[in-house]
């Protein structure tokens, strides 16, 4: 198969708007219906609108044992860039689009094999990976669907090289509750929401700085990305909001990992938590990645290093799939402005993919 087929679905695929946010997308939007044609009619296909631009695309073609699992939905387009940034443009080598690299490139190259080849294949096809939220994997595993496979590749940027770990996501937002009051009250010290709030961010800093095994060994990252809080310099704040995030190694319990964050607060400190995301590392906790090793061994499919980005690898994993991540392109070049993706390796991915999917038959 040429990487010139690819380009024309990837063309196609680079045109349709799906920028998250807004995450205007619908089961009927454009993408899925393109996606529906080109794999044409000996697919049993299936599209599941969960709302609020939660899309499902799922399309199997007789007895697969693997699943390859794609999220069309990309980043917003930004400024700068040096053309049309949903109008494919080849050149030198490159392919240069929205979502060129991340991840349209590997869906492109998955339309060209069920296109062109007769073999099993199941593609499940998301549109809201980008907002960390998972819904359509989850409700994906809730369907009892994801039973008839024995391996899932999750098609994000890895250079071709199959990933077998990677790092958690855990998005946390935490409200510290003081009590307002005229800055001269003694009180101040221990009562501002504000003064709380930094008690609690040093300790926190210094469990996560603790969990290394070695200086070079980069541990837990912990992000402290944003804080708001108080009125006035001569008002003890009575309210300190700060949202932050951190990202675990492989096999490390995000659920541990926060209890430990949450004790870091005084113990008469009132503080209000909530968790918009939690993602486990690849392999989850309580998982180990064997399965998923051998079986790349046994497919001859090159491994490389865990990486420090979160996949939606890890809800699979954690479901009991052994899941891995193989796509083409470099995380560096996605969510860049001329995001873009080398043709060699589209034709790589073609060829590893065909290969998977032969050797399934």
């Amino acid at each position: 198969m040429s990487v010139t087929d690819c380009l024309g679905h990837l063309g196609s695929l680079v045109e349709c708007d799906t920028q998250n946010p807004p995450r205007a997308i619908y089961g009927d939007s454009a993408i899925f219906n393109y996606c529906s044609e080109a794999v044409g009619t000996s697919f049993d296909i299936k599209t599941w609108d969960h709302g609020h631009g939660h899309v499902s695309w799922y399309a199997v073609r007789g007895k697969p044992r693997v699943l390859f699992n794609v999220h069309l939905d990309t980043v917003p387009v930004g400024d700068g860039w040096s053309s049309d940034p949903h109008r494919l443009r080849v050149e030198e080598g490159r392919a240069y689009g929205r979502g060129a690299c991340d991840i349209k490139g590997a869906a492109a190259a998955l339309l060209t094999l069920a296109e062109q080849g007769a073999g099993h294949l199941a593609l499940l096809f998301t549109s809201d990976e980008e907002g960390a939220g998972g819904c359509c994997v989850s409700r994906f595993l809730e369907s009892g669907e994801a039973a008839r496979f024995d391996h899932v590749v999750v098609a994000e940027p890895t250079s071709c090289k199959a990933v077998l770990g990677h790092r958690g996501f855990l998005s946390v937002k935490a409200r510290f509750l003081g009590t307002p009051g005229h800055s001269s009250e003694a009180r101040a010290l221990h009562e501002n929401a504000n003064h709380q709030m930094a008690r609690w961010a040093a300790r926190a800093l210094q469990l996560a700085a603790s969990r290394k095994s070695s200086p070079e060994d980069p541990g837990t990252c912990l992000n402290i990305g944003l804080v708001e809080g108080g009125t006035k310099s001569n008002v003890i704040a009575g309210s300190s909001f700060v949202h932050w995030s951190a990202r675990l190694r492989p096999g490390e319990s995000n659920d541990e990992f926060l209890r430990d964050i949450q004790a870091c607060a005084d113990a008469d400190t009132r503080v209000n938590w909530e968790v918009p995301f939690r993602g486990e590392p690849l392999p989850a906790a309580g998982r180990d990645d064997r399965k998923a090793r051998a079986w790349c061994a046994s497919q001859q499919i090159p491994t490389g290093d865990p990486v420090d980005f979160w996949t939606e690898a890890s809800l699979l994993s954690a479901a009991g799939l052994p899941a891995l991540v193989l796509g083409p392109g470099h995380i560096a070049q996605a969510h860049q402005t001329d995001e873009w993706v080398a043709l060699a390796q589209l034709q790589q991915i073609l060829d590893l993919y065909g290969q998977l999917v032969k050797r399934d038959d």
